[in-house]
């Protein structure tokens, strides 16, 4: 099983207010700060694990981009020798 996606008190109160927000501006809605967050706990559990991988997913390219202008940056600086590897 894998670990759920954590937030620190202040942050879930900051998430909170902006899922009460939305539900007040386009669904025209009054929740309380309970309801909000276990609605962040719900989209946590069932679709958090999408966002949280295509974050890894775009990480992983920036990594691997940087890796590879890295080597060519190394080869760059071979110089002229006898020998070749």
């Amino acid at each position: 099983m894998t670990k759920p996606i954590q937030f620190t008190k202040e942050e879930r109160t900051a998430i909170g207010g902006r899922i009460r927000d939305f539900f007040s501006k386009e669904l025209d809605q009054d929740i309380s700060q309970l309801q909000a967050e276990m609605t962040l706990d719900f989209f946590g559990a069932e679709i958090g694990g999408w966002f949280y991988n295509r974050g890894l997913y775009d990480a992983q390219a920036v990594v691997t981009a940087r890796a590879e202008e890295t080597v060519e940056a190394i080869y760059a600086l071979e110089r002229t020798a006898d020998f070749k590897r």
